[in-house]
């Protein structure tokens, strides 16, 4: 029986490949080049700035540390840099062009103009796909709209237009084809909708591409693979369905190279089927928050070729006349170190929406519910611990001594900054924090000091132990659960059982998400490229794929494991 499974795999291998390979014989070696931008949030610039947090520079920032008011300048500079590009033959956009498009389609006709403009001036086209943000039922901007808003943007020229969504066929260089998936469910804010009939459809036009001797690239702005550490659970509205059945359908169907957008990081997830075709799925950063990225792709047969581009500087005159409400000194920031400047808007606005979602009114907390005081304390706990600053007098450094922790010396102010960079890591990609990083350690021990103090914090608000509190307190203590934890750290050690169980189940998690080492670099690399797939390839494929998934297993049991030994005190090395 397992001999006749062996002959029927092999053969269903060998068919497959077949398929791929001879629409690859057609070929020639030239390469073909281009720009891929997501998440364009345009916003049509206001002669009036909200003022949301108090700070004289970073007023406006705002929750999703998107530069609104700078968008449509920072468009303007990335299509300039792909017009005097020589190598960018033309440019990808998957999705989100608007930042309110669903119900305001000015935003739409302003995006579309500066398109047009760059089309006519350049002879380049420019490809599009609707995101979330973009269409809606019911809204100024429905599929349909989209469509002949952005007629002039991959719709003119397809090959086939499907009706009720946005998504389209067309041919791109001499060699591939575009399949432009629409992801989105309209009726919803930020689900995909890539239902069972739009991946036949994707399937079929990977088939038909085959079939012309084309080479199938996807675009769509939902994300395929997972661009954090279980993004199905952790961010479920930015990744399609049934993810990895679908790249499993997907990679055997011929498609090696998916752009797509959403999540606002760069980054670069690769996954491999059981019969060893590789497919990429190539997650591009906002263009018009931090860090103003976009990517540019050189390819041939036999390689793919990838770097990053950065917005580095916008037309700050064309900026101040067109939003007189920013000073001379923001506009002197901006053209010292425009990306510096972007960097310190992102962390203020990280730092607003973290504060925001921890408050009592977003939580959805009364004043007169039971447990109000013990989420207080807890909260309050927390963001005191936040904001002070790392090292000197009352600081976190100061503080963690007192529960046997130490924090290294660094760089950051405070744990916000931490925090916010460790953040922007993420949007920036080639994530290189690994467990033995300064800015790891420095993260789990102030982690292991807000459970300390912050639990020790809420004991504080139950009405015996605020008793105690108030006796013991001419006698110089401050807090009786606090004491009674330092003292118990002096007698039992460090680090209790409890806190490495839980450090070595965060562990893995933060291990993801701060050093990224899946074998492709997010922002700069060279993968292999249409032409090279072949029988030998996958069968190596499929060897290094089962090889890298048992060590990351090994690797990860390993740092568990070694968390929780050291908590109970068993002496293990690794």
């Amino acid at each position: 029986m397992k001999k006749i499974i062996s002959v029927v795999l092999s053969i269903a291998m060998l068919m497959s490949l077949l398929a791929i390979s001879t629409s690859a014989e057609s070929k020639d070696d030239g390469v073909m080049s281009f720009a891929v931008a997501s998440d364009l949030h345009y916003v049509e610039p206001t002669s009036e700035i909200d003022h949301d947090i108090d700070d004289p520079i970073f007023y406006y920032a705002n929750r999703r540390a998107q530069m609104e008011h700078e968008s449509g300048f920072i468009i303007d500079e990335f299509l300039r840099q792909c017009a005097e590009n020589d190598d960018c033959e033309f440019i990808l956009i998957p999705g989100d062009l608007a930042n309110d498009g669903k119900s305001n389609l000015q935003q739409h006709l302003d995006v579309a103009e500066k398109l047009k403009r760059f089309e006519e001036e350049t002879g380049k086209p420019v490809y599009v796909i609707a995101g979330n943000h973009d269409i809606g039922y019911d809204c100024a901007t429905t599929p349909e709209v989209f469509k002949e808003v952005y007629s002039e943007f991959g719709y003119d020229e397809a090959l086939e237009v499907v009706d009720g969504n946005c998504s389209y066929t067309a041919d791109i260089g001499d060699n591939y084809r575009l399949i432009a998936a629409d992801s989105c469910d309209p009726s919803k804010s930020t689900e995909d909708g890539l239902t069972t009939d739009r991946l036949s459809w994707i399937v079929d036009q990977a088939k038909k591409a085959k079939e012309d001797g084309k080479y199938p690239i996807l675009m769509m702005h939902h994300n395929l693979l997972d661009h954090l550490p279980a993004q199905r659970l952790i961010s479920r509205n930015f990744i399609i369905r049934w993810h990895l059945s679908t790249a499993e359908i997907l990679a055997d169907s011929g498609i090696k190279l998916v752009f797509t957008g959403h999540e606002h990081c760069s980054d670069a997830a690769t996954y491999t089927s059981l019969l060893g075709n590789v497919i990429y799925d190539f997650a591009t950063t906002s263009l018009t928050m931090y860090p103003l990225e976009y990517r540019m792709f050189y390819m041939t047969d036999d390689e793919i070729r990838y770097e990053n581009k950065k917005i580095t500087s916008i037309d700050t005159q064309a900026l101040s006349k067109a939003v007189p409400e920013f000073t001379d000194e923001q506009i002197a920031l901006m053209d010292e170190d425009f990306e510096a400047y972007s960097k310190e808007f992102f962390h203020h606005s990280i730092k607003y929406r973290l504060g925001r979602d921890l408050n009592f009114d977003k939580m959805g907390i009364e004043e007169d519910a039971f447990y109000y005081n013990v989420v207080k304390a807890a909260v309050t706990g927390l963001t005191d611990i936040l904001e002070m600053p790392f090292y000197g007098e009352n600081s976190v450094q100061e503080l963690a001594a007192e529960y046997g922790l130490e924090i290294p010396e660094s760089d950051y102010e405070t744990p916000w900054h931490l925090v916010t960079a460790l953040v922007g890591m993420h949007y920036a990609g080639s994530e290189y924090y690994d467990l033995e990083s300064t800015e790891v350690t420095m993260l789990l021990r102030t982690l292991v000091l807000i459970l300390r103090d912050d639990f020790a914090g809420i004991f504080d608000t139950f009405y015996l132990v605020n008793l105690a509190n108030q006796a013991l307190a001419g006698m110089g203590i401050d807090s009786l659960p606090k004491e009674l934890t330092k003292l118990g750290i002096k007698v039992f050690g460090s680090v209790n059982a409890a806190e490495y169980a839980i450090l070595g189940l965060i562990s893995p998690l933060l291990y993801k998400f701060a050093y990224d080492n899946d074998g492709v670099d997010d922002n700069n690399g060279s993968l292999p490229g249409y032409g090279t797939v072949n029988i030998q390839s996958n069968l190596n494929n499929i060897v290094n794929n089962y090889k890298t998934l048992t060590d990351k297993i090994v690797f990860y049991v390993t740092m568990m494991v070694k968390y929780m030994f050291k908590g109970i005190n068993i002496p293990v090395t690794f």
